[in-house]
């Protein structure tokens, strides 16, 4: 997780992602003290349900108001891959650092084994931000993909092509009939059940072929609603601590979920539902968007 210096509304991500809404009229420092309290209640939830929470401090300059978000720059494998992201906001290029990275080997006590850095095609116009355009599914090696401004079919095929991993790509609409900006807003993956708004994608062949992958792994589908997804019930997490697994996701996500649906999700795992309004309504993402989950081995 990375600590936020200058949490706020960032004008480059808002034309591509119909879940950012203008803040009210608060200071930036308001906005960043409500920032600060939502991640660190984030942060202590998952620590009191016992995951290993590393934390980077964000720098205060350059400005980079989406910072909170380190799984768009990042993603960190079993092999002992490192794989950074070339993303679409110019402003949110200065995200990647080496500093962090060094951090998770050194403090953390992680084998990086190899770094694979997809940032260049920002010069030419092509973008993959990280887990939030990818929904991986890291037993059978499949990417799951929901083209837009942020999430390129040819950098998806490199991706694809150095990890080993199966695509399955679509398209899907948001509420506003636009593309949805990030795959891990519709659905999400655990170790034995998924998340899905099938009705956001678009074409009835690919909602087939994804239900297809999916039941082929044997995991229970929850499905969602367009109206849910906007609540971000598809942006969770399951993480693995000592014990039983643990699901983070937002309370305004939790809260969208029927009671059938809630009950399906608790079955496989512990749920931490924690208060995040003005990340998700001033940054446009929820509680997996803050998560960059660490697969990397252990040194040794």
């Amino acid at each position: 997780m990375v600590r936020p210096a200058r949490f706020g509304f960032n004008s480059q991500t808002a034309p591509s992602n119909s879940f950012q809404c203008l803040p009210p009229a608060d200071a930036p420092s308001e906005l960043q003290a409500l920032a600060l309290r939502e991640f660190d209640d984030l942060a202590d939830g998952l620590r009191g349900a016992g995951v290993n929470v590393m934390v980077a401090d964000d720098t205060p300059l350059p400005v980079k108001p989406d910072a909170i978000f380190p799984n768009n720059w990042v993603s960190f494998h079993g092999d002992g891959s490192v794989v950074l992201y070339p993303m679409l906001a110019p402003n949110r290029r200065s995200e990647r650092r080496d500093d962090v990275l060094r951090q998770v080997s050194g403090d953390g006590g992680f084998r990086i084994t190899r770094t694979i850095d997809l940032s260049y095609r920002e010069l030419e116009g092509k973008y993959l931000e990280g887990t939030g355009s990818l929904v991986l599914d890291r037993v059978s090696h499949v990417a799951y993909a929901s083209l837009s401004p942020r999430t390129d079919l040819d950098v998806l095929g490199e991706f694809a092509q150095q990890l080993d991993y199966e695509l399955v790509a679509f398209e899907a609409l948001d509420s506003a009939g636009g593309a949805v900006y990030h795959t891990n807003v519709l659905m999400a993956i655990g170790a034995r059940f998924a998340v899905l708004c099938a009705a956001a994608i678009a074409e009835q062949r690919h909602r087939d072929a994804v239900y297809s992958m999916l039941q082929a792994s044997g995991r229970e589908i929850i499905e969602i609603s367009p109206a849910q997804m906007q609540g971000f019930a598809g942006n969770l997490l399951e993480l693995a601590p000592a014990g039983a697994p643990v699901i983070a996701l937002s309370t305004t996500a939790w809260r969208s979920l029927d009671p059938g649906q809630r009950r399906t999700l608790e079955r496989h795992g512990r749920i931490l539902a924690v208060d995040i309004p003005t990340i998700e309504r001033c940054g446009g993402g929820g509680v997996r968007c803050m998560l960059a989950e660490i697969h990397l081995p252990a040194r040794v």
